[in-house]
C-alpha cells in the first residue's frame, strides 16, 4: 500500500516550511507539551517527514504506511531539509513524526555530547532530555545505524594506501573533499575530521548529503574524498571505499523515531506500537538493501516501504 502526500495539504504545508527558513534565522520558541493546533496544519493527518536525502524519505515512508494500515491517517511530507529545518519544523508542529538519527539528533541539540563516546541507550536517555521540554518523544531506536563515511574510489584508494581515516593525513592537503553545506559546521563531518584526524583539505566542494552529486564528483574526479552514508547502496556494491573510522569520530547513529508528544496524546499507543514495531526489526543490512532498491535500480520509494513492510510481517500481503 502506498501513501500519498497529500497534495492540496502538501502545498499548505510546503509553503509553511518554506516561510519557517526565517524563524530558523531568528529566535525560535519551542513548541508547548501537548501543544494544539499549528498554523498551517488543515486537519488530523500525521505528518511523516524526511530530510533531503532519499534513505530519509524511504523511511518516512515506511513510518507512514506502518501508521495508515493500523487507522492513523498518515501522510509524508518529503525533502523537508537538514535538520537546522528539521527541528524547529518538528518543535512547532509543522511536522509530527521524523525518523532521525540517534548521534547526530543529540549533537544537534545538545553539542556538548559530541565526542562524550555514548553508547545507544545512554544517547537515547539524553536525547529523550533534551527533547523533554520541547513536547518531542523518542521512541525505541532501531538496531540499523547509518553514520557518516569518509568514501573514496579504488584507484585513489590504491593510489594512496588508503584504508583508514588516519590513512589521509599525509596527502589530505593535496586532495578535495566532497560534502553537503552543513559539513562545514556538524561535529561529525569537517570539524570531526580536523579535530580527531587532523585532516585539513585543500578546498571543500559543496554538493549533496551522501548523494548522486558526490557520487558523481568521486567518479569524475571532481573531488577526491566525499562523505557518503555507511548504508549507500553503491557502497554496498564495491563502487566505492569506505575507511575505516578508526578514531572512532562517529557516534551511534541508530534510526530512531522521534514523535510530538501532541500525537501520541491524540491517538494513543497505536503510533508508539507501529513504529517501534518497525524499528525492532529495521536493520543495518536492510536499510543497505533498501537504498540499493531505490538508489541503484531506481525503485520508487513508496514501493520498497511497502514490499519490506509485507516481507517483515507489518502489513498483510
Amino acid at each position: 500500500m502506498s501513501v500519498g502526500t497529500g497534495r492540496g495539504r502538501g502545498r499548505r504545508l510546503s509553503a509553511t516550511l518554506v516561510a519557517l527558513v526565517a524563524l530558523v534565522a531568528g529566535a525560535c520558541t519551542p513548541a508547548r507539551p501537548g501543544a494544539g493546533a499549528t498554523p498551517g496544519r488543515q486537519d488530523d493527518s500525521v505528518v511523516v517527514a524526511s530530510f533531503n536525502f532519499s534513505e530519509s524519505e524511504v523511511l518516512a515512508e515506511i513510518f507512514a504506511q506502518a501508521l495508515a494500515t493500523a487507522g492513523v491517517p498518515a501522510t509524508h511530507q518529503r525533502q523537508v531539509g537538514p535538520r537546522e529545518l528539521m527541528e524547529p519544523a518538528l518543535e512547532q508542529g509543522l511536522v509530527d513524526v521524523v525518523p532521525e538519527y540517534l548521534g547526530s539528533a543529540l549533537a544537534y541539540l545538545d553539542p556538548a555530547s559530541a565526542g562524550a563516546g555514548f553508547d545507544t541507550e545512554a544517547s537515547r536517555r539524553r536525547l529523550a532530555d533534551a527533547l523533554a521540554g520541547r513536547g518531542v518523544t523518542v521512541l525505541a531506536p532501531a538496531p540499523a545505524q547509518n553514520q557518516n563515511g569518509v568514501a573514496v574510489t579504488p584507484a585513489t584508494a590504491e593510489l594512496h594506501g588508503l584504508s583508514t581515516v588516519s590513512d589521509l593525513a599525509p596527502v589530505a592537503a593535496g586532495l578535495v573533499f566532497a560534502g553537503p553545506p552543513e559539513c562545514r559546521d556538524r561535529p561529525f563531518c569537517l570539524p570531526g575530521l580536523r579535530q580527531t584526524y587532523g585532516l585539513e583539505f585543500q578546498r571543500f566542494l559543496v554538493l549533496d548529503s551522501g548523494g548522486r552529486q558526490t557520487r558523481a564528483a568521486l567518479d569524475s574526479g571532481d573531488a577526491d574524498v566525499g562523505l557518503l552514508f555507511t548504508t549507500d547502496g553503491h557502497v554496498a556494491e564495491g563502487e566505492f571505499v569506505l575507511l575505516e573510522d578508526d578514531r572512532s569520530l562517529q557516534p551511534p547513529e541508530n534510526i530512531v523515531p522521534l514523535v510530538r508528544q501532541a500525537v501520541l496524546e491524540r491517538w494513543g499507543e497505536v503510533v508508539r506500537t507501529r513504529l517501534e514495531a518497525v524499528t525492532s526489526i529495521l536493520t543495518t543490512e536492510a536499510l543497505a538493501a533498501l537504498n540499493a532498491q531505490t538508489g541503484i535500480e531506481g525503485e520508487d520509494p513508496a514501493v520498497v516501504a511497502g514490499r519490506w513492510l509485507v516481507e517483515g510481517g507489518l502489513v498483510p500481503g
